[in-house]
């Protein structure tokens, strides 16, 4: 379902398009893949600031502490440039950034007072990966009422059947799915 309408007070909220991130990418050789979610989210950054909507630049430096079936990552042996962001973001000060430590955006990050404090009351969401931290963060983003977009082309996971099942299954329940090009069209108008 296509966007119908961009409201006034939309955000967008970047996930984790982090150096450590990308290299993870680059090492299951999705390397293209992720590099075109990040000029699809840099196009739409840039397009947010000159609107003078807000743009969330969100970062993973950890993981929750519960019992899970795989390995947890450690983060603690990963490269000390793990959590930078990405230089094609071209963060500016007027950016809000967000380092979490769980899969979603907005569990003890604040994130949902600071939208709230700009009066937003639509999201719009992009990055990696799709079945991770971008549904974990729109779920909870749709559980507390705002309008959740997904730019479907400007995201991506480690497994593209993921990716696919999240877009046509998970997604049309919590939001609206278009793409970066139709998304820039109605921030330009």
């Amino acid at each position: 379902m296509p966007l119908t309408q961009l409201e006034p007070k939309a955000a967008l909220i970047v996930i984790d398009l982090q150096k450590g991130i990308l290299a993870m990418a680059a090492a299951s050789n999705l390397a293209d893949s992720a590099n075109e979610v990040i000029k699809k989210s840099a196009s739409l950054a840039k397009a947010f600031r000159e609107r003078g909507l807000p743009v969330v630049l969100v970062n993973v430096a950890g993981a929750a502490a519960g019992r899970i079936s795989r390995p947890r990552p450690d983060f603690s042996q990963f490269p000390a440039d793990f959590t930078e962001l990405l230089p094609e973001l071209d963060a500016q000060p007027t950016d809000h950034r967000i380092t979490k430590l769980a899969f979603g955006a907005f569990l003890n990050t604040g994130l949902h007072d600071w939208l709230q404090e700009q009066g937003v009351t639509q999201v719009i969401f992009c990055g990696i990966a799709t079945t991770i931290g971008v549904e974990s963060s729109a779920r909870t983003a749709y559980d507390l009422g705002y309008h959740v977009v997904f730019a479907s082309d400007a995201m991506m996971d480690i497994k593209p059947e993921a990716h696919t099942y999240s877009i046509e299954n998970i997604f049309p329940r919590l939001g609206e799915i278009d793409t970066t090009e139709a998304i820039l069209t109605k921030l330009r108008a």
